[in-house]
């Protein structure tokens, strides 16, 4: 019997281009608006003062909170622009597909056995994108 816990959880945000850079922050919290905003901050930080940014989110509540939506005049400053799918777009959203790339593809069974080596095994493959694992976007 696997020794997974299921009272353990691994959550991971990113950022995707479609030149295969990936920024992303993986936590056992619980996302929240203030989880996503951190996330967002630590992009703005790593981004190119003269850089522009599009960042392409789903309409999930998290990131239509009051909070999210006063950041959101901030980053603008940062020229980091958030703009939000259509309802019922996920196929639309590029850091869906690499999520299922990671679950149903590129993550060994062996992954599973612990939650040490989930974690392990998922920093390997997200770690490893752009280089060992790529998706080619058209």
């Amino acid at each position: 019997m696997p020794a997974y816990s299921h009272s353990q959880r691994l959550n991971v945000l990113g950022f995707l281009s479609r030149q295969s850079k990936l920024i992303y922050h993986s936590t056992i919290a619980t996302i929240t608006t203030e989880v996503v905003i951190d996330a967002f901050d630590r992009l703005v930080a790593q981004k190119p003062p003269d850089a522009f940014a599009i960042v392409v989110l789903d309409n999930a509540s998290i990131h239509r909170s009051a909070h999210f939506q006063r950041k959101r005049l901030d980053w603008l400053n940062q020229r980091v622009h958030v703009v939000y799918l259509s309802p019922y777009s996920p196929e639309l959203n590029l850091i869906e597909i690499l999520w299922r790339k990671v679950k149903y593809e590129w993550l060994p069974l062996t992954a599973y056995e612990s939650f040490s080596s989930l974690k392990d095994h998922v920093h390997k493959v997200l770690s490893g994108y752009g280089s060992e694992y790529r998706i080619t976007f058209l």
